[in-house]
């Protein structure tokens, strides 16, 4: 049913749930997962000589963390799992990613770490899910 899923994080809680749904899915259909961290160049602009290279570089790190976290996770109940980093804007990236690994499922929680509104689904899910042309599955 789903060979490649694909699991945008950012660390937030619903991103967890996302992480856990996804190992869960790839573990009984036996799917590969492609994860991704996407740091939001847009808020900072890209590096040049100015401190918004550090912020980058500490976001980057922190990506690093998760996407291995997660890879982890994902290798402890036999599911291969390859990851990324990237720069822009996450929806069009989760998007364009999807395509350059044809997802047959994209899994993201339905908020992220910006977002503070309870139980309203956030700006990066809310456009993953109106543009998608697979299945989203937000948790």
């Amino acid at each position: 049913m789903y060979d490649t899923i694909l699991v945008p994080t950012d660390g937030s809680d619903p991103a967890n749930r996302a992480v856990q749904h996804a190992i869960e899915l790839a573990d009984r259909y036996g799917s590969e997962i492609h994860a991704m961290y996407c740091v939001e160049t847009h808020r900072y602009g890209e590096p040049a000589l100015s401190s918004s290279a550090i912020v980058l570089d500490q976001l980057e790190e922190r990506g690093e963390e998760l996407l291995a976290e997660l890879a982890d996770r994902a290798d402890n109940v036999g599911v291969d799992c390859e990851w990324s980093i990237c720069h822009g804007r996450p929806w069009e990236k989760i998007d364009e990613r999807a395509e350059e690994i044809d997802a047959d499922l994209i899994v993201l929680g339905y908020q992220g770490q910006s977002h503070s509104r309870d139980r309203k689904i956030g700006s990066v899910a809310e456009r993953v899910v109106r543009t998608a042309d697979r299945p989203v599955l937000t948790a």
